[in-house]
């Protein structure tokens, strides 16, 4: 049976970087991964070229841009690997990037050179890596050099080590490899697994509900977004898996996005309904202000006093025009000229721009998501090292732990400042 100091189970972000910085501090480490091809994630996002971080991130503050049902868990981690450092590796291996806008950093090339560059340093680092191999099952016990090891049956044979990271990431977009391998392997060893849920993910509609604006689909426009507040959802399963009930109000339920908002024929998308679906719960209605920063009232009250053209068309001199023409289809006393229309078919006009109010059916699912929300509960695992509290050697990192940033480079950030914490904190061998 061969031995390591650490096994890391997951080719990802997390995975790929611990793995690097573990080796190159002297440990002997196995990588480890089911999927035929590497970091696959890192290559389909941002468009092929990768929002490796952001310079808007606050450490002081992670609740700002993280979601977690313990949402001060993330500080330690991300002061101690910020946005800056990761930006100094690509600068020293010569990777080029820029900065879009909101702070998010982007490759010049291509995504690949963030991959090629975790592969180069995971071979400074003198990592083996086993991939595509799949781990069958794990067990803790007595190690073959003595004390406790962790014990893994894989498709190249059993293999034995100190500590196990597990960065198997969350349940989005299965087509790529995505298991709840992470979340079966922490209930294994007695840990709760927040309930996981689609994140960063397009809304869609009953279809007879979404019929007047299923022909919209590929019309996009900046909007104001905000999600209703509500109860939180489930914190977190019992070993067993069972749900336990809700613990009363979330810290994040009230938030809103200013954003650009896409029509789809299914729903909405666009980073403003991506964003708020990581908050939104199902049954709840979202609000959306069609024209943000502007005072439509006045602007229509205006208006009225001189203009001849249909309500539709003035309302084209500040929203698409398809739009403008679907919203005044809706109701008999707006599809009329604006000087013709009554104040009060204008009032009601200008407050339905301003507060659209619609309760999504569902989501797009994790075929869809960009993360997963929910994952292995924060309050059992060690905010210095994510170590498990109650199980040594045995550390989870990444999307696989209920840690969930916003669009934008924020869940990147945190894979590389999760595995930095936990590759300091790996032990050279067994104590």
């Amino acid at each position: 049976m061969e031995q390591f100091d650490v096994v890391v189970i997951g080719a990802g972000a997390a995975g790929l970087f611990c793995a690097s910085i573990a080796g190159q501090r002297g440990l002997k480490v196995l990588l480890i991964d089911h999927a035929i091809k590497v970091a696959e994630k890192i290559r389909i996002s941002g468009g092929g070229r990768c929002n490796f971080t952001n310079r808007d991130l606050d450490p002081r503050a992670p609740h700002k841009h993280y979601l977690s049902e313990n949402p001060e868990f993330c500080r330690s981690a991300l002061a101690r690997y910020t946005p800056a450092d990761f930006i100094d590796l690509l600068q020293g291996a010569g990777v080029p990037w820029h900065e879009k806008h909101k702070g998010q950093l982007f490759c010049d090339r291509s995504a690949d050179d963030i991959v090629q560059l975790l592969l180069r340093e995971c071979g400074a680092g003198g990592v083996t890596h086993w991939q595509p191999c799949a781990v069958r099952s794990v067990r803790h016990g007595v190690g073959l050099a003595g004390g406790t090891a962790y014990e893994l049956d894989t498709d190249r044979g059993p293999v034995q080590s100190h500590s196990l990271v597990v960065a198997t990431g969350g349940l989005s977009i299965p087509k790529i490899g995505a298991t709840d391998f992470g979340h079966r392997l922490a209930r294994q060893f007695g840990l709760r697994v927040v309930a996981p849920r689609p994140a960063l993910v397009p809304l869609t509609f009953d279809s007879s509900a979404w019929a007047p604006y299923a022909e919209l689909a590929g019309l996009a426009l900046p909007v104001r977004i905000e999600a209703e507040p509500s109860a939180a959802p489930p914190a977190s399963d019992k070993a067993d898996g069972t749900p336990k009930r809700p613990r009363g109000k979330s810290r994040h339920t009230e938030v809103a996005f200013l954003e650009d908002l896409l029509f789809t024929h299914r729903g909405l998308s666009g980073p403003a309904v991506l964003q708020i679906s990581s908050y939104w719960q199902p049954g709840t209605p979202l609000r959306i202000d069609l024209l943000p920063g502007q005072d439509i009232a006045a602007h229509l009250a205006e208006t009225k006093q001189h203009s001849r053209k249909l309500l539709a068309n003035e309302l084209a001199t500040l929203l698409p025009t398809r739009l403008a023409e679907t919203w005044t289809a809706q109701d008999p006393s707006w599809q009329r000229p604006v000087a013709e229309t009554s104040d009060k078919a204008l009032a009601a006009l200008s407050e339905r721009l301003k507060r659209w109010t619609l309760t999504p059916a569902g989501s797009e699912g994790y075929a869809k998501a960009e993360v997963t929300a929910g994952g292995v509960d924060t309050r059992q695992l060690s905010s210095q090292t994510l170590e498990a509290s109650h199980q040594e050697g045995l550390y989870f990192i990444g999307e696989v732990v209920d840690v969930t940033g916003w669009l934008g480079g924020y869940n990147f950030q945190w894979a590389w400042a999760s595995a930095h914490a936990c590759a300091m904190a790996l032990p050279q061998g067994p104590a």
